[in-house]
């Protein structure tokens, strides 16, 4: 993606917000606003964060899944315990009482 074209200014912006938003939201690409003549934000429409965001999350589940493993902190699947619990009354977790 080439920014170049998705660049505009402060004054702009403050003179065309809505039809900013309104281009924002058809093209979903990212606009970097500018102050002075140097890069101060950048803004983008809101399904486009949402996505953001769970792609950086899912990639935190990554990068902490492969720390864990680096650190031997895992156990092949055959080794985890898969009894089902138990309250303290003997009766399965989750199953209706009798």
């Amino acid at each position: 993606m080439r920014y170049s074209s998705q660049i505009k200014s402060i004054s702009y912006l403050k003179a065309n917000a809505a039809e900013v938003l309104q281009e924002l939201t058809e093209q979903r690409q990212p606009l970097v606003i500018t102050q002075n003549g140097e890069a101060r934000a950048v803004i983008q429409d809101v399904v486009s964060y949402e996505e953001t965001q769970s792609t950086l999350a899912l990639l935190k589940i990554l990068a902490l899944g492969n720390q864990q493993i680096e650190q031997g902190k895992l156990k092949p699947s055959l080794q985890l315990d898969l009894a089902p619990a138990t309250a303290s009354d003997g009766r399965v977790v989750g199953s209706p009482r009798a």
